[in-house]
């Protein structure tokens, strides 16, 4: 697990101490390539596909709806993966449908799992030789025990996972990911992010506690614990995952390991804003109890509560991984937290996505 530091040095997990790696500069020598990425207008994916780009490769992006220098495409239609793939040296996914909403659960089984299976079924008899999945630390990391620390040997705790339907879909996107993996014809790595924060999130779906935070929309802070990673950082492990990863095999990728409270305690100390002072107690029901009377509250008043209920039992759990296994196999190391944290305020604030409560004191 790497954590936070300063002056812009790096951390491994293995205790080794600190190592100067400026970003951007992580030793990657795979030459020119034609690539294929889906879901390339994404958080994520468009992090990647620039990252490629700046890297020499020519890249055929594809998204649902396309963008600029990107193609409209359903990866669901394996045919049209084929064929827009064709001529490809390798392939990322990246695509799919993050909601914590229920009723979302039709909807994420198809652009999550039928996606991966068509996408990789395209692939395969496109050509591609080599395929760089994106899930989510969520299938292996969430427990009840704030000692526990997943790795990917880790077993999924299915009893919470068969709860939400976001990180039941990706659980069965990545499993069909690597039962397609067959070397040395077709070989499929897996890459498991934690929660992506930094620049770019367009969509809003990763950074939305931050921007919670910035408008004080945080009522009480849940007493769980997460674990985030930079987007910029994730792109770069999905890289080298591809140049090294080994076929068949799960790489988590993951920054920092942190209980909520420190988490808004940082941002706090970032910001200048003040972080939340109620706190929510253990005990989930308790805590979930007083939520669904928070939230009747606020709609008997024509209002809608700043949190979902599915948000707020998920933060009563603990999210924590290591990204030992991607640091010691790939190379692969995580900028300071805390860069990371200053990036995401400074990128919301500056595209007008949040108004701060007051005058940031950076």
């Amino acid at each position: 697990m790497s954590s936070a530091g300063n002056g812009g040095r790096r951390k491994t997990g293995n205790g080794n101490g600190w190592r100067s790696v400026p970003p951007g500069a992580l030793p990657i020598e795979l030459p020119p390539r034609r690539l294929w990425v889906a879901g390339a207008t994404g958080f994520l994916g468009s992090h990647l596909t620039a990252e490629l780009r700046a890297r020499g490769h020519a890249v055929v992006g594809v998204s649902r709806r396309g963008g600029e220098g990107v193609g409209a495409l359903d990866v669901c239609d394996a045919a049209l993966v084929e064929a827009s793939a064709r001529g490809s040296e390798g392939a990322f996914l990246c695509m799919g449908k993050v909601s914590r909403d229920p009723a979302d659960a039709e909807a994420l089984y198809r652009q999550n799992v039928v996606a991966t299976r068509a996408a990789l079924q395209g692939l395969r008899r496109a050509g591609v030789r080599r395929v760089v999945v994106a899930s989510t630390s969520g299938t292996l990391a969430v427990g009840r025990d704030p000692q526990r620390i997943a790795t990917e040997e880790s077993s999924a705790s299915m009893d919470l996972i068969a709860r939400w339907p976001y990180y039941r879909s990706k659980l069965h996107a990545e499993r069909e990911a690597l039962e397609a993996s067959s070397p040395p014809d077709f070989e499929v790595v897996v890459v498991n992010p934690s929660l992506l924060l930094g620049p770019g999130d367009l969509q809003a779906s990763s950074t939305i506690d931050v921007r919670r935070f910035l408008e004080g929309a945080i009522p009480a802070v849940p007493a769980g614990g997460m674990a985030f990673v930079d987007a910029r950082d994730a792109a770069l492990g999905m890289l080298l995952a591809f140049e090294r990863g080994r076929a068949g095999e799960r790489y988590l990728l993951n920054a920092q390991n942190l209980t909520l409270v420190a988490f808004f305690q940082r941002l706090s100390r970032l910001t200048g804003l003040p972080a939340p002072r109620l706190r929510l107690p253990r005990s989930r029901p308790v805590a979930l109890g007083i939520s669904a009377l928070f939230s009747s509250a606020v709609r008997a008043i024509g209002g809608e509560p700043p949190i979902d209920e599915t948000s707020l039992e998920m933060a009563q759990y603990f999210w924590y991984c290591s990204s030992e296994k991607a640091e010691r196999e790939l190379g692969w190391v995580a900028r300071d937290p805390g860069e990371t944290l200053r990036d995401t305020v400074s990128d919301l604030a500056l595209r007008g996505v949040v108004s701060p409560r007051t005058e940031l004191s950076f």
